[in-house]
């Protein structure tokens, strides 16, 4: 009987230990990852002093990332679900994280452009085997509050990437900047390859019962996704989540100074408030949802209330915001506006580990990526025509918030989740 209870007290403190340095490591990578991403944008002056490159070669190469990113989801999720997390997101980080060292290295356009296309390939595995590696590691009534927690990056790194890049840049250069980033990455990727485990190289840890089928997916069987009306509404819905993302990721600091006079001084700080309530959004909704399903809550009903009241919070609060008579109003709509879309967007995740067997959870996170990042991508560009046609971001505004509750029907009616 001493046996037995010291062979279960290994297990379970050798579990909790895999699922503390799994969630540390993807938090970490998170953060990087985003910084890698904003790293371009804070540089821009500089580089375009230095190159001599036109304001069109920056747009080039701003855009070339999203575009390589969002086409490179289709393949890694099938390459995950065969290969596992561990090889898979290991060597993403050090090849995105290489790319973002050649950066700082670059003396033309075509090797910017290489790099920044490269860094796109790289950084594609790294939400899908996150995803992934969240599904092996916890039960699914205990999946929200990870997954809330390796998402927290996307409203964190935002906030704290114009004055920690800045200090860098200032500090040792542009290049100097990218280098050290690229270094960073590159030594959490050796320690992901040297630290984590997939499930199947650990699967003792584990109650025999929460133990799935674990062989590869083949080409078959990842084809079978797009035959479920499942995919298909993961993608449009996720297109209505990322796009008024991207829209205050892009245009936040614009607006504040275009349509609420704000000087550039101010829109800095004041664009960091809402991104603070999208921080408690993310990590509310992930407590919310294992919170439900432990008082009783079908696995379908505490992920599915949560995302769909997220969209329809964000689609309301997005439109108040558009005609907003003041400032103060205006800041606090978009705040609440950040904290349920990035509330929902916890949920789609969660949606993501719970709906289909853990097998495909790294090909049904790469279609819900590469659906959000298609309509992400939209964003910035149908907000810049709007906004040069009327001179005023209410518009692009309302269009917003219509999607957010496009996208509600879309989860509330069209998904449907075994329980």
């Amino acid at each position: 009987m001493d046996t037995t209870n010291s062979t279960l007290q290994w297990r379970a403190a050798s579990l909790k230990r895999m699922q503390v340095t799994t969630l540390s490591m993807l938090v970490v990578a998170g953060l990087i990852n985003n910084l890698d991403r904003s790293a371009l944008a804070i540089a821009i002056p500089l580089i375009s002093q230095e190159l001599s490159l036109s304001p069109a070669q920056m747009g080039i190469l701003l855009s070339a990332f999203s575009l390589i990113y969002a086409c490179s989801q289709l393949p890694v999720g099938l390459l995950l679900d065969r290969v596992g997390a561990r090889l898979v997101l290991g060597w993403g980080l050090i090849i995105w994280s290489s790319a973002q060292a050649f950066c700082g290295l670059a003396n033309s356009f075509t090797q910017l452009l290489i790099g920044r296309a490269v860094l796109g390939v790289g950084e594609s595995p790294h939400y899908p085997a996150s995803a992934k590696a969240v599904s092996e590691w916890f039960e699914k009534e205990k999946r929200g509050g990870p997954t809330g927690l390796f998402l927290i990056a996307g409203t964190v790194a935002p906030a704290l990437a114009p004055p920690l890049l800045t200090f860098m840049m200032l500090t040792m250069g542009w290049r100097g900047m990218f280098i050290a980033l690229g270094v960073l990455g590159i030594a959490l990727g050796c320690a992901w390859l040297m630290f984590y485990r997939n499930r199947d190289q650990l699967s003792h840890l584990l109650p025999a019962a929460s133990v799935e089928k674990t062989q590869p997916i083949n080409f078959r069987e990842w084809l079978g996704l797009f035959k479920s009306l499942n995919t298909w509404a993961m993608i449009f819905g996720s297109a209505g989540v990322i796009y008024t993302i991207w829209l205050f990721m892009s245009w936040l600091p614009v607006y504040l100074q275009m349509e609420r006079h704000v000087s550039i001084a101010t829109a800095g700080w004041m664009a960091a408030i809402p991104y603070a309530l999208g921080t408690v959004g993310q990590l509310s909704c992930g407590f919310l949802m294992d919170a439900l399903a432990r008082r009783g809550f079908s696995i379908s009903a505490s992920r599915k209330i949560p995302v769909c009241g997220g969209l329809v919070g964000a689609g309301i609060a997005t439109l108040v915001a558009a005609y907003a008579p003041s400032l103060t109003v205006a800041l606090v709509a978009i705040s609440m506006s950040m904290f349920f879309i990035y509330f929902a967007n916890v949920g789609t995740w969660a949606m993501v580990g719970v709906m289909v067997d853990t097998r495909f959870v790294a090909s049904m996170g790469s279609l819900l990526t590469f659906g959000g990042y298609l309509g992400g991508s939209a964003a910035p560009i149908v907000t810049g025509i709007l906004v040069e046609q009327t001179s005023s971001f209410s518009l692009a505004l309302s269009i917003s918030s219509i999607l957010a509750f496009v996208s509600a029907v879309i989860y509330g009616v069209a998904l449907k989740i075994k329980n």
